[in-house]
C-alpha cells in the first residue's frame, strides 16, 4: 500500500509539522527528575536581526543536539531569546524617525525610548519567525527578551552586587582613554572596536624651540589634528640624538603653546624621527605618558567628531576637515617636513564602521582581574572544554591578559546604570535595584539618574542564569503566588544549571563566552556551561566572508523557499568540517534537496510493497544470524555500525561526520545495494521486516538533521500501520510524532564485521562486472557471461554460494568459477582483491573498431590529465583556491590516471 505522493513537496509539510509540534507542545521542558537535563541557551539574536547563513548554522546545529538528546530520552531544554541590542537599535530607530524629519533630541529621551518599544513590538520577532522556518525546536513559551522587567531586575543586582563587592568593589567611574564612537556618540570597548589595516600616511611635522625659533624637532605622527592637544614631545633616553634636548622648551605650531621635551623609555627610537608628540587626552599611550609625567590633558574634540573650542580657529570643523587645513597651514609655515604612505591598524566601530576617536572621558568600568583567576581555573581544570581545542588557548591568552571592561555608554536605549546622585548634597554613592525616593545622605528628594547606559553585554553576560529568573531574592511583603512561582523558577534553575553546550562563532569568545563563564563564577559560583563548540565562519566558494557590499549574500530564507529547510540545514551542515570555515555557493543546496527526494523515493518504494501482516511476524525469530540471508544480515550489522559511528560523531561535535555518514550508508548502501538486492522478492516476510525497520530507524536517525521530512515520512508509516501497538510512539499520552520518539538502540549482537566483509567481497565483484560492461558500452539489457578465478577457497565458496544474486545485480547470463587462473580467449579483464574478473567479448562487438575508440579515450584522457598536472603545478591556483578545490582537483587527477590505466590495460586485451 502507498498514498506517498510522486514528488515530495517541502512548502505542504514544514508549516504544517511546525504547526503541529507548536500545537501539541513537543518543544516544552519541565523540571524532571526521573530524567538527565540537557539544555542550551541560544545566543540571543539582535532583535533588529534577520536571519542569515550564519544564523543558519549555528541554529541547526543546536537544533541537532537538541532533537537528538530529545530522543535520547533527556528532558532537552532549548533555551529562546533576543537581545536589545543597545547601539544597533537605538541607530535603526533613529533612522525610522529620520524619515520624519526627526533626530531623537526632537522627541526626548522619554518619547524616543517609547518609538523604541513601538519598534520592537512590531518588528522585533521577525527573526524568532525565521527561526521556526529554519526548523528550531525551542521551548517558546521561556522566550525572554534582555529588558523584559524580570531580566532587569537581574542587570540591576549584577551591577549592585559588583559595586559593592567587598573590600573595595569592582565597579567604579573613571577618566580615562577609551574607544569613541563620534557617529553613535558612545564609548566602546575594546572588543566593539575591531581593527582594520587601512593606508594612511606618516606626517613629518617640526615643532620649533622657544629660545631658537629656527632650529627644530622633527615629529611624525599619523593624526596631525589632535596636535592642537599636545602636551609634550617625548623622546627615548637611551636615544643619543636627542640627550640634549630633554627638558628644553618647544613652541606647538599654530596653537602657540608651550611644551616640553620630555624622556621615556615607553618610547620606539625606530618610529619615524625617534621623537612623538605626546596628546594625552587622544592616545593610549599618551594618556599613559600624561599621568606618569603630570602633563596636561586636553580635549581638542566634541563628542561628535567636530573640534572644539581648545583647537582654536579649528573649532567646529569635522577632524578629517581640520586635518586638511592644518596640513595646508603648517606647509604654509614651513613646518610640514615630507609626507609618506605608512600602512596602519584603526579601530572601528562594530556597528557603523566609522574610525573610532581614542577619547579622555569619565565612564563606568568593571574591575576583570578578580573576576578571571576562577574562570582561568574552571578552563584549566577542565571543568570547561572547547571544541576545538585550540580556542583554549586564544581563551585563556586573553583571560590571563585582560583589561578593565568600560561598561557604560551614551546612548538612551539600554539598561540605565543604577547610580543616582543628589543636586543638594553631591552624594553620588546611591547605588540602588529599587529606584530611591530620596537622598541617602540628606534625605532630598532633588535626585536622579545616571544618563549613561550599560553597555549590551553587561546583560548578556547574564543569559545562562537570568533566563531563569535569577536572583530569586524578593521581599516578604510580595504575594504567596508570586514567592511560589519563584519557588518553581529556582527549581528550573537547579535542574538545567549549569547548561550542557553552548554554541556560537569565534568573533565573540571575548564579548560574550568568555564574559558568561565570569559571570557564572561570580554571581552563581559554578561553570555556565560544560562544553562550547565554536563553529567556522560561513564564507562565499571563493572563501570570502559574505556581506551585502560584495554582493556575494545567499539569504537562507531564499534557500528554504526554493529547496526547503532540511536542504539547507542538510548541505550546511554536511560541508561544516569542526573548526573550519564554510565555503557555500547556490549549488551546494542541491545535495540536500537531492537527498531529501532520495529518501522520500525510497520511502515511497518501501510503502508500495509493504504488506502490514508481514511486519507482525515475530522478530525474535529472524533476528537471529543463522535465520537470516547475507544480504539482511549484512544490513542490519551495517545499519547498527553506522548508528554506532553517529552517535560517537555526535558526541564529538562532528556533525558533519554525522551527516555524511547517513547519506553514504542510505544512498549507496540501503538504496543502491539492499533494495536492489531484495526487488526481485521484495514480499517476502524477512526482507519485508528488515526493509521496514531500517527505514524506520533510520528516519529516526535523520531526523536531528531532516526533521521535516523524516516526520512526514514517519507519520505516513505510521498510518499505515496504525493498528498495531509496536510502532505506536507516545510519550505521556501525548500525540505520536517522531520527535519524541526514543533514539535507536544500538544491538550489539546485531554487529558483524566478518558479514560487513562477505558482502563487500561480492558487492565490489559486482562493481567490476559492470565496470566493464560500462567500460565497452554494453547495455543493461545485454545478458553477459562472466568467468571467475577466486583467489582463495572460501573466497570460491562466497562467490558461489551468492551466485544467484550476482548475476541478478550484474545482469549476467552465465556466472561462470574458473578452478584455474587462466584468461580465457576474448575476454577482457579487471582484478579486485578478491578474484580475476574476465567478461566474454566474443560477438557482442568488433574489437579492432572498439581497440580504436579506446586509443581515442586514451588521447584525450592524456590531454585531461596533462592539463590537471599544469594546474596543480600552478602556484596561482594553489595560492587562491581554498583548500577543499586544490584537493577536490588532485582526487580528480588520481580517478583520471587510474581510468587511463584500465584503458590501456583493456586495449592490451583487445589485441
Amino acid at each position: 500500500m502507498n498514498d506517498l505522493p510522486t514528488c515530495y513537496n517541502p512548502k505542504e509539510s514544514e508549516d504544517k509539522w511546525y504547526t503541529f509540534w507548536e500545537k501539541n507542545n513537543l518543544f516544552s521542558t519541565k523540571v524532571n527528575p526521573s530524567k538527565k537535563s540537557f539544555c542550551i541557551v541560544i545566543p540571543p539574536p539582535n532583535i533588529t536581526g534577520i536571519l542569515h547563513m550564519g544564523h543558519a548554522l549555528n541554529n541547526t546545529i543546536q537544533d541537532i543536539l537538541i532533537r537528538y538528546h530529545r530522543m535520547k530520552g533527556e528532558e532537552a531544554l532549548w533555551m529562546p531569546g533576543t537581545d536589545h541590542a543597545g547601539i544597533a537599535t537605538q541607530n535603526v530607530v533613529e533612522k525610522s524617525i529620520a524619515k520624519e524629519g526627526l533626530k531623537r533630541q526632537d522627541l526626548g529621551r522619554e518619547k524616543f525610548i517609547e518609538r523604541v518599544w513601538q519598534w520592537r513590538e512590531n518588528y522585533g520577532s521577525t527573526i524568532i519567525r525565521q527561526l521556526k522556518k529554519l526548523g528550531a525546536s525551542c521551548d517558546w513559551s521561556r522566550t525572554r527578551f534582555t529588558m523584559d522587567d524580570e531580566y532587569s531586575n537581574a542587570v540591576r543586582e549584577a551591577f549592585i552586587k559588583l559595586y559593592s563587592r567587598h573590600p573595595t568593589g569592582l565597579i567604579y567611574q573613571g577618566d580615562k582613554i577609551i574607544n569613541w564612537c563620534p557617529r553613535c556618540q558612545t564609548a566602546l570597548s575594546d572588543e566593539e572596536a575591531p581593527h582594520k589595516d587601512l593606508q594612511a600616511n606618516l606626517y613629518y611635522l617640526k615643532y620649533p624651540f622657544k629660545d631658537n625659533p629656527d632650529e627644530f624637532v622633527v615629529v611624525a605622527t599619523t593624526r596631525p589634528e589632535t596636535m592642537l592637544g599636545d602636551t609634550a614631545v617625548a623622546v627615548n633616553p637611551r636615544d643619543k640624538r636627542y640627550k640634549k634636548l630633554v627638558g628644553k622648551n618647544l613652541i606647538l605650531p599654530l596653537i602657540n603653546r608651550e611644551i616640553k621635551v620630555i624622556a621615556d623609555s615607553m618610547v620606539d627610537m625606530k618610529f619615524g624621527t625617534g621623537a612623538v608628540k605626546v596628546t594625552p587626552a587622544h592616545d593610549p599611550n599618551d594618556y599613559t605618558l600624561g599621568a606618569k609625567h603630570h602633563l596636561e590633558f586636553i580635549n581638542v574634540m566634541h563628542p561628535d567628531g567636530r573640534m572644539n573650542e581648545n583647537a582654536g580657529d579649528y573649532k567646529d570643523m569635522d577632524r578629517f576637515e581640520a586635518r586638511e587645513v592644518i596640513l595646508e597651514d603648517l606647509k604654509e609655515k614651513g613646518l610640514l617636513e615630507k609626507v609618506e604612505p605608512h600602512s596602519l591598524s584603526a579601530g572601528h566601530c562594530y556597528r557603523c564602521h566609522t574610525i573610532i576617536e581614542p577619547y579622555l572621558s569619565k565612564q563606568w568600568f568593571v574591575k576583570m582581574g578578580p573576576l578571571a583567576k576562577p574562570a582561568i581555573e574552571a578552563v584549566k581544570k577542565g571543568k570547561i572544554k572547547f571544541h576545538p581545542k585550540r580556542w583554549t588557548k586564544v581563551y585563556l591568552n586573553w583571560m590571563e591578559n585582560i583589561q578593565d571592561w568600560c561598561i557604560s555608554r551614551q546612548i538612551w536605549w539600554g539598561h540605565r546604570i543604577p547610580i543616582w546622585y543628589c543636586r543638594d548634597c553631591k552624594n553620588v554613592a546611591m547605588a540602588s535595584v529599587e529606584t530611591p525616593v530620596k537622598c541617602t545622605k540628606c534625605g532630598s528628594t532633588d535626585i536622579y539618574q545616571d544618563q549613561d547606559v550599560l553597555d549590551t553585554w553587561f546583560s548578556s553576560w547574564l543569559w545562562p542564569f537570568a533566563t531563569f529568573g535569577w536572583p530569586f531574592e524578593y521581599t516578604t511583603e510580595e504575594k504567596d503566588d508570586k514567592r511560589l512561582a519563584i519557588s518553581d523558577k529556582q527549581k528550573d534553575l537547579n535542574y538545567f544549571y549549569p547548561t550542557s553546550v553552548l554554541v556560537t562563532a569565534p568573533e565573540i569568545i571575548f564579548f560574550w563566552v568568555a564574559r558568561m563563564i565570569m559571570a557564572g563564577m561570580e554571581f552563581m559560583k559554578d561553570i555556565p556551561f560544560r562544553d562550547v563548540y565554536i563553529h567556522g565562519t560561513v564564507r562565499d566558494i571563493e572563501g570570502k566572508k559574505m556581506s551585502k557590499s560584495l554582493g556575494n549574500v545567499i539569504d537562507p530564507l531564499d534557500i528554504i523557499n526554493e529547496y526547503g529547510a532540511d536542504a539547507l540545514r542538510f548541505s550546511l551542515i554536511s560541508i561544516t568540517a569542526q573548526g573550519q570555515d564554510v565555503y557555500l555557493s547556490k549549488e551546494r543546496f542541491e545535495q540536500g534537496r537531492n537527498f531529501a527526494n532520495k529518501i522520500w523515493n525510497a520511502s515511497r518504494f518501501i510503502l508500495m510493497n509493504l504488506e502490514p501482516a508481514n511486519i507482525d511476524t515475530d522478530l525474535c525469530i529472524f533476528f537471529k544470524k543463522e535465520n537470516l540471508g547475507l544480504v539482511n544480515r549484512w544490513i542490519l550489522s551495517r545499519f547498527y555500525s553506522v548508528l554506532k559511528e553517529v552517535n560517537k560523531n555526535f558526541s564529538a561535535y562532528k556533525f558533519n561526520e554525522a551527516a555524511n555518514t547517513l547519506y553514504s550508508f542510505f544512498w549507496h548502501e540501503f538504496c543502491d545495494w539492499y533494495l536492489e538486492a531484495i526487488k526481485h522478492d521484495i514480499r517476502n516476510a524477512q526482507n519485508q521486516v528488515v526493509m521496514y525497520k531500517i527505514l524506520e530507524k533510520f528516519l529516526r536517525a535523520i531526523h536531528p538533521i531532516m526533521p521535516f521530512v523524516s516526520e512526514e515520512i514517519w507519520q505516513r508509516i505510521n498510518a499505515c500501520l496504525s493498528g498495531r501497538q509496536e510502532t505506536t510512539r507516545q510519550r505521556d499520552n501525548e500525540t505520536t510524532s517522531i520527535m519524541v520518539c526514543p533514539w535507536p538502540h544500538i544491538q550489539e549482537q546485531i554487529i558483524d564485521g566478518r558479514t560487513e566483509s562477505q558482502a563487500q567481497i561480492i558487492f565490489d565483484l559486482i562493481t567490476e562486472m559492470r565496470n566493464l560492461r560500462s567500460s565497452i558500452e554494453l547495455k543493461d539489457t545485454k545478458k553477459l557471461k562472466f568467468s571467475v578465478y577466486a583467489h582463495t577457497k572460501i573466497k570460491q565458496g562466497l562467490i558461489r554460494d551468492n551466485a544467484a544474486l550476482i548475476k541478478n545485480l550484474a545482469k549476467l547470463e552465465e556466472l561462470e568459477l574458473l578452478e584455474l587462473n587462466q584468461r580465457p580467449a576474448n575476454t577482457i579483464s579487471a582484478v579486485n582483491q578478491a578474484a580475476d574478473i574476465y567478461l566474454h567479448f566474443s560477438g557482442l562487438f568488433d574489437s579492432a573498431a572498439e581497440q580504436q575508440k579506446i586509443k581515442g579515450k586514451i588521447n584525450n584522457l592524456e590531454k585531461i590529465i596533462k592539463s590537471k598536472i599544469a594546474q596543480l603545478n600552478n602556484a596561482d591556483f594553489l595560492k587562491r583556491a581554498p583548500k577543499e578545490i586544490v584537493d577536490k582537483e588532485k582526487e580528480n587527477k588520481t580517478k583520471l590516471e587510474d581510468e587511463l590505466r584500465r584503458l590501456e590495460k583493456m586495449s592490451n586485451e583487445l589485441r
